[in-house]
């Protein structure tokens, strides 16, 4: 496939005016397309395609949508989806109206060929770049990072709950992808044993039992590893999630005697066992782990959040304020609809540039009497602009 470097269309007319209409006050794509204008270059992109072959599709283009892709949290059918039917996108991309897109697959093989060409830093930096032009982002600035938890999707279980589950959900994975091979390799005890979620299984309250019952399980996930390892057994029931689940958790779970011929159960003291960091705490999510922090301790992930600290002394600025009023309507994003008036005192942070973002986007400034002013002269400053007046008044 081959790629003839293009600038970025120009929005056509008909595109611009529908768009128009039907964002009046714009939406995410539409500030990408009017405030940063052209960021990614098809010319940057080159090392990624062919000299000869069938001519593909702008890469600047797939980069801007994978971009809002991932800012909407799309997947591919549905980002392709919006570049076909969305007028905001069309507009993003300098699309006419009757343009019928692209196919879904071709996200997924434009960024196998970024990273195949290690061009997926190359993108970021020219977004960083225009971000930086445009004021949106700061160089060089002290941040600090913290760390919270996110809970799993999944139940959480003890040890014998985890290694019953796991065997039974391998064995439900491998009776739907491979029955006939799977029926020579159970007997009515295994079956009676592994029919239902460990849910509904009676645990025994001894230790003893527990431990006896713990070996058991692990005797049975073993021969059932034992017999995809024959040369019978198909070889992608290897590659099956609730297989590779199993094979991995009995590594963490159990270990052989010396002779390697009984299974046990690993023991904390004797035997040892993999750290949070690395042993699974569910069959149905391998990503998930177990952790604390602060006393606290719960089974899913750890999301860090970092924020940047502004090292210029001093308070805030009038270009800082403006700045922040930006950021809150791309965040408000449609609700920014609902907002008619915006009541602001006579602080010169507050300047020209400030008010000129919220009467872009349709919403009109009222700035309150000096101070000194009587209630009435405020409540008709207020009712001048049709703005209807609380009965209790909360000052700065």
């Amino acid at each position: 496939m081959s790629m003839r470097p293009c600038a970025l269309p120009e929005v056509p007319a008909q595109t611009a005016a529908v768009a128009r209409a039907a964002f009046a006050r714009g939406s995410l794509a539409m500030r990408f397309r009017d405030e940063l204008g052209e960021v990614f270059f098809d010319g940057a992109f080159l090392d990624a395609f062919a000299v000869r072959g069938r001519p593909g599709l702008a890469p600047g283009q797939l980069v801007m949508v994978t971009v809002l892709q991932f800012a909407e949290n799309l997947t591919d059918r549905q980002a392709a989806d919006a570049v076909r039917g969305r007028i905001d996108w069309k507009y993003l991309l300098g699309l006419e109206l009757t343009d019928p897109g692209f196919d879904f697959t071709v996200l997924s093989q434009f960024r196998t060929r970024l990273v195949a060409h290690d061009l997926q830093p190359m993108a970021l930096d020219m977004l960083l770049d225009r971000l930086v032009e445009q004021g949106l982002i700061k160089t060089r600035v002290r941040q600090r990072s913290d760390a919270t938890h996110v809970l799993a999707a999944v139940r959480d279980l003890n040890r014998l709950e985890m290694v019953g589950e796991t065997l039974r959900a391998a064995l439900e994975a491998l009776a739907a992808a491979a029955p006939a091979w799977l029926a020579g390799h159970l007997d009515a005890e295994v079956v009676a044993r592994y029919h239902a979620r460990v849910d509904d299984w009676r645990l025994p309250a001894e230790q003893s039992k527990r431990r006896a019952l713990g070996a058991q399980i692990g005797a049975d996930g073993w021969r059932l590893l034992q017999a995809m390892t024959s040369e019978q057994a198909p070889d992608w029931l290897w590659r099956l999630p609730s297989v590779q689940a199993l094979r991995q958790i009995w590594v963490q779970q159990y270990t052989l005697d010396p002779h390697g011929r009984e299974v046990i159960w690993r023991d904390a003291t004797t035997h040892g066992l993999p750290p949070g960091r690395t042993m699974l705490v569910s069959p149905y999510d391998p990503d998930a782990r177990h952790s604390e922090k602060r006393g606290h301790g719960w089974s899913g992930y750890k999301v860090h959040l970092t924020e940047t600290c502004d090292n210029t002394p001093g308070a805030p600025t009038g270009d800082w304020v403006a700045q922040q009023a930006r950021n809150l309507l791309m965040d408000l994003d449609e609700q920014a609809y609902w907002f008619r008036y915006l009541i602001q005192d006579r602080d010169t942070k507050f300047s020209a540039a400030f008010d000129a973002v919220f009467t872009t986007a349709g919403v009109e400034m009222v700035k309150i009497p000096p101070p000194g002013a009587s209630g009435e002269r405020v409540r008709g400053a207020l009712g001048a602009h049709g703005a209807v007046c609380p009965s209790v008044w909360i000052g700065r």
